[in-house]
């Protein structure tokens, strides 16, 4: 038994009993502050994200709205179809990626298995078309148009179809009512991009991975009210992924419908027209360049002149949108993109840029006057013109001797504008330019509103040209080495102008100014600013917008939302010389260029107002021009190598207006039979159901000519405009 006194081991024992309690409190200090900084400080925040890692979201997509013709005649709506998607996301956890399971959905669908695969691969700049550009967190479309049988193999064979689904869904139709398939006004949707989604998510219309957004035309300019909002259900899930119950839902909101100033009836024509026209102009043969004319373009506009509403819109070569829906095939991306498609994704009423040739001389001949020019003066219209060496001449040389203004617009003579565009020219300095230049004939030019989009509500309208000295100081800086590399002083015609270029390309010559006075040389204007031009000529001097939406209205019909004419300027002309410009192009089609084409009209109920032109363009053959105005509409169309304004255009403008009008072969009219004799006022109706009261329309069914109209076209003289 040790004789040590316990009290020797008390102090050590304490010791240790004291540290051990001061780590024991100290743990449960920083547990506590902990606890208090979890739960306390950050507790919502950390709460949040405990939720949403126990929430799953589901869509229910938003029903994008119609768009409507002027009479509630759907050209884009929807239609529901048996839609079989892919998950990426499902796949990818697979071994093989999902191959196995792609290829087997191949042999249910009856494509092959390289092309399903392809349509769920993402885009990107080394993947071709087809492909997925959206969201790869969404379920990716292989196609919209299963049968019932192939849906019901899918879902009764879920076990070997993994990730794949197999659901009714709504599918964006264009309906091409009476054949007017409206392509390029329309456009088309594909999947919203994550680029998209992120730039949107701060705003008060933000992108879901499953939304499908415009692309092109009306699709996109309105798109915003069309797609609507989306619905999202939140279910709360354990940890097995088992629903335990509801969190939230957003009900989704159906797209508002779009009613447009098109109407399907006038669509159609226009189309069918443009479309023969060129046919016809293709039999025609070019003697500049012996061969047939080529005829591989064209576009046409009918459009209200006193509000600036379109009725048609039509450009060729065309194609279907709905190739677009449910994701685009290879086949059917090479053949609208690839270099010999000729692009029909352009819009070439608002894409397509040529010289305007005579077309243009109604905004020299108010140059002219504005200049100091009498309109009513006497003018010389040799049959030729020299500048500076050159000779520039009159179509087939014809000369009138003097004439007005107005004569010179009727029969078009060239050499009146030459003439006075020279004179200009001089009293502007010539080759050493005053430091102030009047240059009336470009001032006005760009009053008429060109070298300038024209404001019409769709996308990616081009500017055109107007080669005035400032642009033309830019363009010779941007390609004086190229020119000097190029040109030889004594070289063929391309390696002269470029020697040329290189010397004085920016400076204003003579035969610049004559050239560019009667719409060719450098001047560059699209199909809807002569439209929107000839258009305010109609209705007294005001130039408007172009628009093509009348009225959103909401999808009960309960909300509208009227789309007003917004004029953006007026014409650089007094009302005299407006009446003295709209005087002469009513002769151009009773004595005129035109008259040939407009014999047995009926002048004295329904004037007609027109101006043709024959654009030379260096490298191709001519373009064809004719644009015309009644007191409602205004009509314009060109053609790509189509030949003259009067010889390909002109029949066509003509059975447009006999079918809007009523009008047979001697100019009889019956309402009865007119598509479109006023212009459409009101809206269509929609029901709180979203019923539309939608009329019902015929495919166009042209007139055949009679015998001895077709003789009469046969003989008919050739002609410049």
């Amino acid at each position: 038994m040790s004789n040590i006194p316990e009290t020797g081991r008390t102090p050590r024992v304490q010791i240790r009993l004291v540290i051990i309690q001061v780590l024991v409190v100290s743990l449960l200090l920083t547990l506590g502050g902990r606890l208090w900084y979890l739960q306390i400080r950050n507790g919502d925040e950390y709460t949040n994200e405990a939720k949403n890692n126990h929430v799953q979201q589901v869509v229910q997509p938003a029903v994008r709205g119609s768009i409507l013709d002027a009479r509630g005649v759907p050209l884009a709506d929807n239609e529901t179809r048996l839609v079989v998607s892919a998950s990426r996301t499902e796949l990818l956890k697979m071994k093989d990626d999902g191959k196995g399971v792609l290829t087997r959905l191949a042999g249910v669908l009856g494509m092959k298995p390289k092309d399903v695969m392809d349509k769920v691969r993402l885009c990107d700049s080394q993947t071709p078309q087809p492909c997925w550009n959206g969201s790869p967190y969404q379920p990716i479309p292989v196609t919209d148009e299963a049968t019932t049988q192939q849906a019901l193999q899918i879902r009764e064979r879920a076990e070997d179809f993994p990730g794949i689904t197999a659901e009714p869904t709504a599918v964006r139709r264009y309906a091409a009512p009476g054949k007017a398939n409206t392509a390029q006004v329309l456009g088309y949707l594909s999947p919203v991009t994550d680029e998209e989604i992120e730039k949107a998510k701060d705003t008060d219309s933000p992108f879901l991975r499953s939304d499908q957004v415009g692309r092109s035309g009306i699709e996109r300019t309105y798109d915003k009210a069309l797609r609507g909002k989306a619905g999202v259900t939140r279910y709360e899930v354990d940890n097995l992924g088992r629903v335990i119950g509801e969190a939230e839902r957003d009900e989704a909101r159906a797209g508002a419908n779009l009613v447009t100033s098109i109407d399907a009836r006038v669509q159609a024509v226009a189309e069918y027209e443009l479309h023969h026209a060129m046919k016809e102009a293709r039999k025609g043969f070019d003697r500049n360049t012996d061969e047939n004319y080529k005829a591989d373009a064209g576009a046409v506009v009918v459009m209200e002149n006193k509000t600036g509403r379109i009725i048609s819109m039509a450009s060729q070569p065309t194609y279907d949108p709905n190739a677009w829906v449910g994701g685009i095939s290879a086949k059917d991306y090479a053949r609208l993109t690839g270099k010999k498609s000729n692009f029909p994704l352009l819009n070439r009423a608002i894409q397509g840029q040529a010289a305007p040739g005579s077309i243009f001389k109604v905004i020299s001949s108010t140059a002219a006057v504005n200049a100091g020019y009498e309109f009513d003066g006497n003018y010389p219209c040799p049959s030729s013109y020299s500048v500076g060496g050159q000779v520039f001449k009159n179509f087939e040389s014809k000369g009138y001797g003097s004439i007005s203004l107005g004569r010179a617009l009727e029969v078009s003579c060239d050499t009146v504008y030459y003439g006075l565009a020279h004179r200009e020219w001089l009293k502007d300095g010539g080759m050493k330019p005053k430091k102030k230049t009047d240059d009336w004939f470009y001032k006005t030019a760009h009053q008429f509103g060109l070298g300038k989009e024209t404001g019409i509500d769709l996308p990616n309208e081009v500017t055109g040209r107007v080669p005035d000295r400032q642009w033309k100081q830019r363009f010779w800086e941007a390609n004086k080495v190229g020119w000097c590399k190029q040109g030889k002083k004594n070289g063929t015609y391309v390696e002269r102008i470029a020697y040329e270029g290189c010397l004085e390309g920016n400076l204003m010559r003579a035969g610049d100014s004559v050239n560019y006075s009667i719409g060719q040389g450098d001047t560059l204007v699209t199909p809807i600013q002569m439209a929107t031009i000839y258009a305010a000529i109609a209705n007294g001097g005001t130039l408007y917008d172009p628009t093509i939406g009348k009225a959103i209205i909401s999808a009960d019909g309960k909300t509208v939302e009227p789309i007003k004419p917004k004029a953006h300027g007026k014409l650089p002309m007094d009302r005299k010389t407006r009446n003295q410009i709209d005087k002469a192009l009513a002769g151009v089609t009773t004595v005129g260029s035109a008259a040939w084409r407009f014999g047995g009209w009926p002048q004295d109920k329904i004037p007609m107002h027109a101006k043709t032109g024959t654009a030379e363009v260096y490298g191709k053959q001519t373009t064809s021009w004719f644009v015309s105005y009644t007191r409602d509409y205004t009509i314009i169309m060109t053609i790509a190598q189509g030949g003259t304004g009067s010889g390909a255009s002109g029949p066509a403008v003509r059975k447009i207006y006999e079918a809007m009008y009523g009008l047979d072969e001697e100019g009889n009219q019956d309402l009865k039979k007119a598509l479109l004799p006023k212009p459409q006022q009101g809206l269509p109706k929609i029901g709180t159901d979203g019923t539309i009261d939608s009329p019902s329309i015929r495919p166009y069914q042209p007139r055949k000519p009679k015998p001895a109209d077709e003789q009469v076209l046969a003989v008919a003289p050739a002609r410049r405009d």
